[in-house]
């Protein structure tokens, strides 16, 4: 389905050169008296490599179709790398390639629940949820005492991801994570 220009938003995906690419920056400007100039930045779901695009308001872009399903992280392949998601109500199996969602995977754990995104039958991102909870695997032996809350330690979680903890989180205990930023949210009780 065909949309102008002014109609793209951010976070849309457009098919363009049979590629999916996602709208992570859109820009309106219109100078004056002039014609409206439209500029995105968009990063490319297949390889996450990036594009700048000009338009003005009368061109037209394809909009992709995109559809969301649970699935279950079940391993990494070490022959391919890639890693594979099973779908919790089909039982297909799909794989997703690290260029696409390495830098996602420190944040999921083996059997972890989440959301895949489709175009058609094939998996092309992973969607993370804004924290996950991850046990902490090596720190530095918490001192009884310390209790101050911004003297931070480095520590690392199950996944292998290396995080800035309080003095007084151990191993063994489950911390809460930003995803988008990879700091450290609280402990959590599940």
């Amino acid at each position: 389905m065909g949309r102008r220009a002014t109609e793209i938003r951010k976070g849309n995906v457009l098919d363009i050169d049979d590629d999916l690419w996602q709208v992570v920056k859109y820009h309106h400007h219109t100078p004056g008296n002039l014609r409206a100039i439209i500029t995105m930045k968009c990063k490319s779901l297949s390889t996450g490599g990036w594009k700048h695009i000009r338009a003005s308001s009368s061109d037209s872009f394809e909009v992709a179709f995109l559809e969301t399903r649970k699935c279950q992280y079940l391993y990494k392949d070490e022959g391919s790398g890639a890693f594979v998601f099973m779908d919790q109500k089909t039982y297909d199996q799909y794989e997703l390639q690290p260029d696409v969602v390495g830098e996602d995977m420190p944040y999921v754990v083996e059997n972890y629940e989440c959301n895949l995104t489709f175009h058609g039958e094939k998996a092309i991102s992973l969607d993370l949820p804004g924290s996950v909870v991850l046990t902490v695997i090596e720190s530095e032996p918490a001192a009884k005492g310390n209790t101050v809350s911004n003297l931070f330690k480095r520590a690392v979680a199950e996944t292998g991801l290396e995080i800035k903890v309080p003095l007084h989180i151990d191993v063994g205990e489950k911390v809460k994570i930003s995803t988008e930023t990879g700091e450290f949210q609280g402990r959590s009780n599940t």
